[in-house]
């Protein structure tokens, strides 16, 4: 009888009897030469001494794909509110004040009711809360399209459109998740934290070219309506991915991450590097309307997206050294530093064309300078309640990003247009100031 083969042999799938046995496996194919059977074996080699790469290990996690692809559908709506809104409201109502009044207003609410909900988040778990706050915001987000449609009162605007500042931090929640998986693992935290940075930059790059596109070519409030669509379903996506979700902290005595060691002078700088955001946005519109390229001036803000996306990918994929307090202040005057190319463009050529690749280069250091301060963010925030912390964080961009908008008009009306590029430069500056103190304590 013959042997039967042990688990450790070959399964036999061909045999030669005679002078010569052998023995043909799986993924082989036999040939005969002359009077010899030769079996040549195609399965795939392995490449040795190859590793993964930082962001390929750091989608192996299961379930990490499906809650980044559900986030993403969230977060691209981001970037597209508040332009669709501003063409909705000025096209109907003839008039962009009301249209600026309508989304500041949306945005004071946002730095209001946006922390309260990442306390609700922390408490009670990412899907029990966020699922109903992103229903309740596109109540608000159909109300305004209703109201502009039907020619409502202009003060139905203003509450319409603060009823959507109930959209949960999905850019935090993320985050969050990522710092629940790889809680102590501080290099596989980077990467994650670098690729949260580089999304939002190419939610923000796409958003206003998805919504300029649909409110001109479809209707104008098409805009709005598909970027509500979006985000209840990228919501419901992601929360849908419950083995990844981090226990919700029911009941925590750890006081609140703004009187936290260390996060009131970051939270600060936030709200500078906010400015920074803020100021180069008004500043480039107005630069390129005066000079008859109005229609250019989303194309070339992106440039300076694509590169901080850029930067981002390449920054997660380094390993950080050093404390990150130093990195942060490295980062932030890289930052300042690079900020100076588009106003000496501005001011030495005065050309658009020459503007767009100073914007490009000035954006590299954007990413790298948010992944850093994220870090210290998550870090710094008191256990039970990281959702708050960075949303926090988040409240302090939009703070800045406001402030930044309205000096960078105020320069630009009362000083010069190539003047408005001075005021990102002195808000990093700022920034840089603020940082400076921890990352002395570190040394």
């Amino acid at each position: 009888m013959p042997q039967q083969p042990s688990e450790q042999a070959p399964l036999p799938l061909l045999t030669v009897t005679g002078d010569t046995h052998v023995t043909v496996t799986a993924g082989t194919l036999p040939t005969v030469t002359a009077d010899t059977l030769v079996a040549t074996d195609f399965r795939p080699r392995r490449k040795r001494g190859r590793q993964p790469g930082p962001y390929r290990r750091l989608f192996s996690t299961p379930g990490t794909r499906a809650f980044t692809l559900g986030n993403l559908l969230a977060r691209l709506p981001m970037g597209m509110f508040s332009v669709s809104a501003v063409v909705m409201i000025a096209g109907s109502r003839g008039s962009y004040a009301l249209a600026g009044a309508v989304t500041g207003t949306g945005l004071a609410a946002t730095a209001v009711v946006a922390p309260w909900i990442a306390r609700l988040v922390d408490r009670h778990g990412q899907a029990r809360v966020a699922v109903p706050a992103t229903a309740f915001a596109l109540l608000g987000t159909i109300a305004l399209t209703l109201c502009v449609h039907r020619g409502a009162p202009d003060w139905t605007l203003f509450v319409s459109y603060a009823a959507t500042a109930t959209i949960p931090n999905t850019g935090g929640m993320s985050r969050a998740r990522w710092a629940h998986l790889h809680k102590g693992d501080d290099k596989a935290l980077h990467t994650a934290n670098s690729f949260e940075q580089a999304a939002d930059e190419l939610c923000f790059m796409l958003g206003p070219v998805l919504a300029a596109f649909l409110c001109g070519t479809l209707f104008p409030e098409a805009g709005t309506l598909v970027g509500g669509v979006l985000m209840m379903t990228g919501v419901l996506l992601f929360a849908a991915q419950r083995s990844t979700e981090p226990p919700p902290q029911r009941r925590t005595n750890t006081k609140s991450p703004v009187g936290a060691t260390g996060m009131p002078p970051l939270l600060l700088g936030f709200l500078a590097t906010g400015a920074v955001f803020g100021s180069m946005e008004v500043v480039t519109l107005a630069f390129a309307d005066a000079r008859g390229h109005q229609s250019a001036a989303g194309a070339v803000l992106a440039l300076q997206a694509a590169g901080s996306c850029m930067a981002g990918l390449l920054y997660g994929a380094r390993k950080p050294t050093g404390p990150a307090e130093r990195r942060y202040v490295r980062c932030v005057a890289v930052m300042a530093a690079l900020l100076t190319l588009p106003l000496l463009a501005a001011s030495l050529t005065g050309s658009l064309l020459v503007l767009a690749p100073a914007l490009l280069l000035a954006g590299m250091a954007t990413a790298p300078t948010m992944v850093t301060g994220m870090a210290l963010v998550q870090r710094r925030t008191p256990e039970g309640r990281l959702n708050e912390g960075m949303t926090l964080a988040v409240t302090g961009l939009l703070g800045g990003i406001a402030c930044g908008a309205a000096v960078g008009g105020w320069v630009v009306e009362r000083v010069s247009l190539t003047a408005g590029y001075g005021v990102p430069v002195a808000a990093a500056a700022l920034a840089v100031l603020i940082a400076l103190p921890a990352a002395a304590s570190t040394a």
